[in-house]
């Protein structure tokens, strides 16, 4: 069977991308992706530049996509996996594996999987656990789902780091959103951290005392990565963490702390810090505090 695999992604944004890359391999007879942003200027000559490299071909309709994958994987930003899950299952068989790779609720995992089924489709709820790259396809994987074995098994000699954890679709998306609490809670922490305590010549005496209460961690390369997260992913976090608000809604649990992360995250969105940045990762947390001055000078 793998040596006839086909691949379709929905959406080929940043995820799609490093996970297409690892799949030019033998087992693999060809890679599609349909992406909506394909002919918006700047983004999609973007899509069509890494689509060249990987050895995707690009195709205009849901319909194509599914016609030409047997494994479809939906990778598009949290508010468009329901959307995505509708426009495809029309052409959806029993053929096919619908695997939801997006970071939303577990009551939305749910509710596309009885969409997904509806067509006869194998549905996989997927959790990525790590950021993609440098992983690439290997990032570790949290799978759930009656067919989640099945899935697993199909893809693992691909080099998939797939762990399945629940017949039940909702665990993994569980498991990945309450972790997003402590992970995304401490970039925006340590994103308030530097932008208060640099312009005192602070920070490298916060990072010592840190160190002394936690010992073992490198608070210095930490506030760099996770302030460069927040810069480059600030969009995309803040819609995860809307979906992780709403599920501790769901449970009568006020999202004190997931609301306040949703905050630090759009501000750096809105901000458009993204952009001064040409949708690179900051070398530094110093580099984007240098920025943010540049842009209050600016400004007055």
């Amino acid at each position: 069977m793998q040596s006839s695999l086909s691949i379709g992604f929905v959406g080929f944004g940043e995820a799609a991308f490093h996970i297409a890359k690892g799949l030019r391999q033998p087992g693999v007879s060809s890679i599609t992706a349909y992406d909506i942003n394909t002919q918006t200027p700047g983004v999609g000559e973007r899509i069509q530049k890494r689509a060249q490299e990987t050895g995707t071909r690009l195709v205009e309709t849901n319909q194509e996509l599914v016609r030409s994958a047997s494994v479809i994987l939906s990778t598009v930003t949290a508010n468009q996996a329901g959307p995505a899950a509708e426009q495809n299952v029309p052409y959806l068989t029993a053929q096919h594996f619908y695997a939801d790779l997006n970071s939303v609720s577990p009551g939305l995992k749910q509710s596309i999987e009885r969409t997904i089924t509806a067509s006869g489709a194998r549905f996989v709820e997927i959790a990525v656990m790590a950021p993609v790259p440098p992983h690439g396809h290997r990032v570790p994987m949290l799978a759930g789902g009656k067919a989640a074995q099945e899935f697993a098994e199909l893809l693992g000699p691909l080099g998939f780091s797939i762990e399945v954890v629940a017949e039940q679709v909702g665990t993994a998306a569980a498991i990945k959103m309450f972790r997003s609490v402590v992970v995304k809670g401490l970039e925006a922490l340590l994103t308030e951290c530097v932008l208060g305590a640099t312009p005192y010549g602070a920070d490298q005496r916060v990072f010592a005392s840190l160190a002394e209460s936690f010992p073992g961690i490198n608070w210095k390369e930490l506030a760099d990565y996770m302030v460069g997260r927040v810069v480059v992913h600030g969009e995309r976090r803040a819609r995860e963490m809307e979906e992780v608000a709403a599920t501790l809604r769901s449970l009568d649990i006020e999202p004190i702390m997931a609301e306040a992360i949703v905050k630090r995250m759009d501000w750096s969105a809105k901000l458009g810090l993204k952009n001064r940045f040409g949708g690179d990762v900051p070398k530094n947390y110093q580099d984007v505090l240098n920025v943010l001055a540049k842009m209050s000078a600016a400004a007055d």
